[in-house]
């Protein structure tokens, strides 16, 4: 008997141990995300005017989507939409609902998030800098520190704004929406428009408390991970910078890096877009609203400075936390995920949000780096950036719940060529639809109403609308019935009519 008991009491021990040693070889993941950044806006991934050493380094270390997307919005907020998806795994208007149960306080909702997986499966969380989520930071993660809001000073005009809305039912003269923006709107309106200065903190924004945004949450980052060093479990961090969302400020040394004549206009530039306002990007959008009309070059160059100025900023403290793990000897085994919640147009198309559906606003930077991962690779393959959740899950040996509708991208680094989406969808409000399938693009505007379709291949900058092109006609209808399928298996109620359109 006594041989028996202590047989069972060394298996047990076993399992113990294996159990532990199983628990260590999980990989820490580290997440970068950012604001506003689109896939263009890294230099290592074909941007000759931008300076990105940091972000360099993953590229050059691990493996790049070069086609990843944001599914879309149900406001005007998209890092909004984007973020909910990130956290709740579920599609967009399915990620919706989620939000809502989120905000209304639904405990087992909020065990169904990445941060409360993350801990079941033994992590340490944590969470510094932008959330923008309904349910709170503290309740999601075990440690979150200077958690911020969707932006800076935002509040004040997104509520104004709307009430402008409400009272000129959708549609207030510009002249009256643009006395509700602070400095920073509506500008440069010439080469002598000193209205706004990006260096300096008078203006408050990510100057806000001293020191800038980006910088704190650097600081929390190097805190964490060297706290980190001291533990034997795997650690998942959140890093979400507020950058380069606007205001888009930075140190004066940054800026003065780059000049605005320097920089090229976009292939797309246009002073309007035609429709604008049937398409939910009208002028009295904030995000519109940034630069006057009809747009110049100017103003778009002016933009694009203290965009890569920011950017490069942003850049500079990933390289303090990259340092870190490196100084800590974390980095061997820590899975790093740069993303960015959505693109922006910067004045492509005539536009400057976020809100529409071309790749400049959808399509985002994506890259991972760590044991395993292959160096310098590029993956073509059309993702979803929010499958970063399903990935984090599959590194940690989780089994992924059924809710969670993204897909991990750790088959495809593994080599496998079966692409998880047979099409890509776009949603944005009831203003937008869209479909990316074999290589073109369908795009379905049911206010005006007007389709557009592109051959990415050919125009990847989508300027060359073949939507009445003769021989395009069989091709656009099989897109549109393609697009309705996606619509019901996204749980999209917008009815699409396709007689609208003939």
């Amino acid at each position: 008997m006594k041989k028996l008991v202590l047989a069972f009491s060394t298996f047990l021990l076993c399992c113990f141990l294996l159990a532990c040693q199983q628990e260590e070889t999980k990989p820490n993941i580290l997440f970068i995300f950012t604001d506003d950044q689109t896939y263009k806006a890294v230099s290592a991934l074909g941007n000759d005017e931008i300076e990105t050493p940091n972000l360099d380094h993953l590229v050059n270390n691990g493996t790049t989507f070069t086609h990843a997307y944001n599914m879309g919005a149900w406001n005007g907020a998209v890092c909004l939409a984007s973020r909910a998806m990130i956290n709740s795994g579920r599609f967009v208007w399915r990620a919706h609902e989620q939000s809502r149960r989120w905000g209304g306080g639904d405990s087992i909702a909020r065990t169904q998030a990445w941060g409360p997986l993350m801990e079941a499966a033994g992590y340490r969380t944590y969470m510094t800098g932008k959330w923008h989520v309904e349910a709170p930071a503290d309740e999601l993660f075990q440690t979150a520190r200077h958690i911020r809001p969707g932006m800076p000073n935002d509040r004040f005009v997104h509520s104004a704004v709307a009430g402008l809305y409400k009272r000129h039912e959708g549609n207030p003269p510009l002249d009256s929406v643009l006395t509700l923006f602070p400095p920073g709107y509506n500008r440069p309106l010439g080469p002598d428009d000193d209205s706004w200065d990006p260096t300096d903190p008078q203006f408050g924004g990510f100057w806000e408390g001293g020191k800038h945004w980006s910088e704190v949450l650097a600081d929390d980052g190097v805190e964490y991970i060297q706290d980190a060093a001291k533990h034997d479990e795997p650690f998942f961090m959140y890093l979400a910078f507020n950058a380069p969302h606007d205001p888009r400020q930075a140190p004066k040394e940054y800026v003065d890096k780059y000049e605005a004549g320097e920089l090229s206009v976009p292939a797309s530039f246009q002073p309007l877009y035609p429709k604008q306002e049937l398409i939910g990007n009208g002028r009295a959008l904030r995000d519109e609203a940034l630069a006057p009309f009809p747009r110049t070059e100017f103003a778009v160059r002016t933009h694009k400075k203290e965009y890569y100025a920011i950017i490069t900023h942003l850049d500079a403290q990933v390289g303090r936390i990259l340092e870190t793990l490196e100084a800590t000897g974390k980095a061997e085994n820590t899975v790093i995920m740069f993303t960015a919640d959505h693109g922006l147009a910067m004045g492509h198309h005539g536009l400057l949000g976020k809100q529409n559906l071309y790749d400049h606003s959808v399509r985002v930077p994506l890259v991972l780096t760590g044991p395993d991962i292959p160096k310098g690779a590029k993956n073509a393959t059309d993702v979803y950036l929010q499958d970063v959740m399903a990935t984090a899950l599959d590194l940690a040996d989780v089994e992924k719940p059924e809710y969670v509708e993204f897909n991990s991208l750790l088959p495809l680094i593994k080599g496998a060529n079966a692409a998880p989406y047979p099409a890509i969808y776009g949603g944005y409000v009831n203003w937008q639809r869209s479909i990316r399938k074999d290589g073109y693009k369908l795009l379905v505007y049911p206010q005006v109403p007007a389709l557009k379709l592109f051959d990415l291949k050919q125009d990847p900058e989508e300027i060359n609308n073949l939507a009445q092109d003769p021989e395009q006609q069989e091709r656009v209808a099989a897109l549109f019935e393609d697009l309705q399928s996606l619509q019901k298996e996204m749980g999209d109620t917008l009815t699409l009519a396709w007689t609208n359109y003939r």
